[in-house]
C-alpha cells in the first residue's frame, strides 16, 4: 500500500512537472529575448557568410595557374576590405534608407544608432527586433560575396587596381541600387519579386557583372585559337579548390540560414532547420547530376564539374530554401549542377573566358534558382520573377559596362601580353606563391 501512495505521489509529480514544461516551452519569449536571439542569428550566420571569403580565394587560388596564386588572393582581401568600407560609406543607406517604393535609397554613410536600446534600456515591444548593427554586418558581407564572383571570372588578365576600383563601384553603387529594388522595400518589392537570400540580388548580379567584365577585358592570351581550338589552362592545385568549396558549403548555411531575419521563437529555429537540410540536399543534387553527367558526356567524372556542381546547387536553391520539400531540393540542386555542366563549353564556344565556371554557376544557375521560385512558393508568380531577373540583369550589365569601359579608356584593364605571360604575380604584386613551382 505505501508502495503503490509512493508511486502515486511521484506521478502526481511528474505530471504537475510535465505540464509546467510544457507551458514554459509554449510560452512566448520576452521582446528583450527575441531581440538577443535574432541578433545573435545575424552575427553567427553573418560570421559564417564571411568565411565564405576565404571559401572564394581558395577556390580561385587553386583554379588558376600557379603564376597567378597571389594575385588571386590579394585581388580577393583587397575586395572584402573595399566592400565593408563602401558598404558603410554608403551601400547600406543607399540601398535600406528612404526606399520608399522607389528605385533608391539615400547615399549616405550608415550610423549606428540603434533605436531599440537607448540609455534607460530596452524599450522595443516587437519580437522581430534586432541590433541595426547586426543587420549591418549581416549585409555587408552579402555584398563581399557578389565581388568575389567577380574576381574569379576575369582572373590572369587584368591589373589589380583596375579591378579593385570597379569592386568600389560595384559594392558602394551598383550592387546597393539594385538591392534597394527588392531587400529594401522597393518597386520590386511591391510587385512580389522573391528572392529569399539572393540567387538574382547576389549571385546573378555578380554573374552579370562578370559576364560584362569577361566580354570587355577579353580572354586570356592564346585560350583559344584561330581555327576555334579550345587551349585547357588547367589550374595549379585541385585539392585546395576542393576546400573552397566546402568552406563555400559551409558558409552557406549561414547565407541562407540567416536570410530568414529572425531567430526569436521555435518557428524561427524549425524553419531555419529546414533551410539547413534543404540548403545542403540542393549542392548534393548538383554534385551528384554534375557527376553524372560528365561521365555520360566525357567517359570520366571531371572534379571541376563536380565541385561547381555543388556550387550550382546552392546558387540555385538560394531564391527559396524554406518552402521545397527535400525531394523538390535536390531536384532544384541537380538541375543547377547539369547547367553548369551544359554552359561551361558553351562559353568556350562563344569564347567567353571564365576561368573558374562562375558564369554559369552564379548568373545561369542563379537565374534557374529564381524561376524555380514558382514550383514552391505560391505567392511568387512566373511573370514578375522574370520582370526581376530582366531588369536587374539589364541594370547590372549596362552600369558595369561603363565602369569597365572607362577603366579601358583611362588606367587600362589588361597588363603587357609578356607580363601576362610570365604571370601576374611577378607583375602586379612582386612575389610569387610558388616561386619553387612555376608553369
Amino acid at each position: 500500500m505505501k508502495k503503490i501512495w509512493i508511486y502515486g505521489l511521484f506521478c502526481l509529480v511528474a505530471g504537475i512537472s510535465t505540464v509546467t514544461i510544457t507551458a514554459s516551452a509554449s510560452a512566448a519569449v520576452s521582446a528583450e529575448t527575441a531581440f538577443i536571439f535574432n541578433t545573435l542569428s545575424f552575427l553567427i550566420h553573418g560570421f559564417l557568410v564571411m568565411w565564405m571569403a576565404a571559401g572564394f580565394c581558395m577556390l580561385e587560388a587553386g583554379l588558376v595557374r600557379s603564376k597567378n596564386t597571389t594575385m588571386q588572393c590579394s585581388k580577393n582581401i583587397g575586395l572584402y576590405s573595399i566592400a565593408g568600407i563602401m558598404y558603410w560609406l554608403i551601400g547600406y543607406n543607399l540601398m535600406y534608407s528612404g526606399v520608399d517604393a522607389g528605385y533608391i535609397g539615400t547615399p549616405s554613410p550608415w550610423g549606428a544608432a540603434d533605436p531599440s536600446i537607448t540609455a534607460d534600456g530596452f524599450k522595443a515591444d516587437d519580437s522581430n527586433v534586432y541590433s541595426a548593427g547586426s543587420d549591418w554586418f549581416f549585409q555587408m558581407v552579402f555584398v563581399a560575396a557578389a565581388g568575389s564572383i567577380v574576381s574569379g571570372t576575369v582572373a590572369e588578365r587584368v591589373k589589380v587596381f583596375s579591378f579593385l576600383i570597379f569592386i568600389v563601384f560595384l559594392t558602394g553603387v551598383i550592387y546597393p541600387i539594385q538591392g534597394s529594388w527588392t531587400w529594401g522595400g522597393g518597386w520590386l518589392s511591391e510587385m512580389g519579386f522573391s528572392d529569399f537570400a539572393g540567387s538574382t540580388i547576389v549571385h546573378s548580379v555578380g554573374g552579370w557583372a562578370a559576364l560584362t567584365g569577361a566580354i570587355v577585358i577579353g580572354a586570356r592570351k592564346g585560350k583559344y585559337g584561330e581555327d576555334g581550338q579550345v587551349n585547357p589552362m588547367p589550374g595549379s592545385n585541385l585539392p585546395l579548390a576542393t576546400l573552397g568549396t566546402f568552406i563555400l558549403w559551409l558558409g552557406w548555411f549561414g547565407f541562407n540560414g540567416g536570410s530568414q531575419l529572425a531567430m526569436g521563437t521555435a518557428a524561427d529555429i524549425r524553419d531555419i532547420s529546414s533551410i539547413y537540410i534543404n540548403t545542403n540536399l540542393a549542392a548534393a543534387g548538383g554534385v551528384v547530376a554534375a557527376i553524372i553527367l560528365t561521365q555520360i558526356l566525357y567517359k570520366k567524372l571531371d572534379l571541376t564539374m563536380a565541385l561547381n556542381g555543388a556550387l550550382g546547387g546552392l546558387v540555385a536553391i538560394t531564391a527559396e530554401p524554406l518552402a521545397p520539400t527535400p525531394g523538390l531540393s535536390i531536384l532544384i540542386g541537380g538541375v543547377g549542377g547539369i547547367i553548369v555542366v551544359l554552359a561551361v563549353p558553351l562559353l568556350d564556344k562563344l569564347k567567353i573566358d571564365d576561368v573558374v565556371g562562375a558564369i554559369p554557376v552564379h548568373l545561369l544557375a542563379g537565374i534557374w534558382g529564381t524561376i524555380a521560385v514558382v514550383f514552391s512558393n505560391g505567392d511568387a508568380s512566373l511573370g514578375t520573377q522574370l520582370i526581376g531577373i530582366i531588369s536587374i540583369g539589364v541594370f547590372v550589365v549596362v552600369t558595369s559596362a561603363i565602369v569597365w569601359f572607362a577603366l579601358k579608356l583611362t588606367l587600362g584593364l589588361r597588363p603587357s601580353e609578356e607580363e601576362e605571360m610570365d604571370g601576374l604575380d611577378k607583375s602586379e604584386c612582386g612575389m610569387e606563391a610558388y616561386p619553387e613551382f612555376r608553369s
